[in-house]
């Protein structure tokens, strides 16, 4: 009878040119490894598609299947899934361990592979469902398990050298998908239309500058009329209309780290309400742009930007907060919560961290002016301020497009 493995070596072909440099990988473990160390964590068992890209250059792809990557104080393992060849292998930044399906449960025991003794382990509390939870107990019973998660996301607010350059492209390649979305809106053509051209354009964008990188996750949210609503609504078959308010919203993903360039605009014209509306939410967007300096709490400028939704009589309809980090994220994974610009958010800006802002009202159908209207732009936080990366322009004197 064939005796089928529980977990198996596939380094199949050679490593892939990374995103990162080893230095700066190894700046991302060395700083892991005095955490694990402050913390007294023997092993560091992540789970997330944030923080297996962020330390291992890996993004891995579920489809129901758990996915991990183990760091001790000298070793570093992705554990893969067989349905992914050497892909994971070639990808990932050290080693690799391949798990089977021949038997239920082979990726608990690939972990026990690489996980001995009586440890403390840290895994991300925020990530781990309960059923993978208690089969880690089952599978580790004298380890103590410990939340890494938090400590973690606050190691990847302070972005590198490195990571600036990827983000700066991220934005560049980010506007060029949102001309895309202009050079197709017209009346009559759907929504998933103009989406499609801007994804096609910063897909192509992104295999010119990266040609060694895995091509996957850019997209485009294009919405009109009642679809604007909401800042993550789906694009629809609907067609333009004139009059139309419109949100174009181009994401380009490269390796994993996400940008974004989000608009309001119009399509032939617009009521006086609606540039009336739309003028002071750009209002609050320009006096958002001055508020990014180091030393500034992030409730600090949400408070300073409701009063003036507050003074227009607009704050109900203020949507989300004023922004948010950005990195080894998307909108299927990862979310760097402690930086986000919001009332219940104390953490103070520092020289390094990446911001948007991208303030939001909604106003309902029946309203006059009704519809969605939000910026949005990339901000490096520096020694003096913040550089804003995102040039694609906003406002009325420019975004109503005839």
């Amino acid at each position: 009878m064939l005796e089928r493995p529980q977990f198996i070596d596939f380094k199949n072909g050679e490593k892939v040119k990374p995103t990162f440099s080893k230095e700066e990988m190894s700046n991302r473990l060395t700083k892991l490894r005095a955490l694990m160390t402050e913390q007294n964590l023997d092993v560091a068992l992540f789970t997330s598609i944030h923080n297996i890209n962020y330390y291992a250059d890996f993004v891995y792809c579920s489809f129901g299947r758990p996915y991990g990557l183990v760091i001790t104080h000298d070793s570093h393992t992705s554990v893969s899934a067989n349905i992914d060849g050497g892909q994971p292998w070639r990808q990932s930044f050290d080693d690799n361990i391949v798990y089977t399906d021949w038997q239920r449960d082979n990726y608990f025991r690939a972990l026990q592979k690489l996980i001995k003794g009586n440890v403390r382990i840290g895994i991300e509390f925020d990530h781990i469902t309960l059923e993978r939870r208690d089969k880690l107990s089952q599978f580790f019973p004298k380890a103590e398990f410990v939340d890494i998660g938090i400590p973690t996301m606050k190691l990847r607010m302070i972005k590198s050298a490195e990571e600036h350059a990827l983000i700066r492209q991220g934005a560049r390649i980010s506007d060029i998908g949102g001309a895309a979305c202009v050079e197709a809106i017209g009346e009559g053509v759907p929504e998933y239309e103009v989406a499609l051209h801007s994804t096609q354009a910063m897909v192509r964008a992104i295999a010119n500058t990266y040609p060694h990188t895995e091509l996957m996750d850019t997209w485009t949210w294009f919405q009109s009329g009642l679809n604007t609503d909401g800042a993550h609504n789906p694009v629809t078959s609907r067609r333009i209309e004139k009059g139309d308010i419109l949100s174009l919203n181009c994401f380009s993903m490269i390796s994993g780290y996400y940008q974004a360039l989000e608009r309001t605009l119009f399509y032939h014209s617009a009521t006086e309400r609606e540039l009336e509306l739309w003028e002071i939410n750009c209002v609050v967007h320009r006096k958002g742009l001055t508020l990014i300096k180091p030393g500034v709490k992030c409730s600090e400028i949400a408070a300073e930007l409701n009063e003036i939704f507050l003074k227009y009589d607009l704050l109900q309809y203020r949507t989300f907060g004023y922004g948010h980090s950005f990195g080894s994220l998307s909108h299927y994974y990862g979310r760097e919560a402690d930086l986000e610009l919001r009332e219940d958010i104390e953490t103070v800006l520092k020289p390094g961290m990446v911001v948007s802002i991208e303030p939001m009202i909604s106003l309902p159908e029946g309203m006059d002016g009704a519809g969605g209207y939000r910026e949005h732009d990339i901000l490096i936080i520096n020694q003096d301020g913040a550089e804003n990366i995102t040039h694609f322009p906003f406002g009325p004197e420019h975004n109503v497009i005839r």
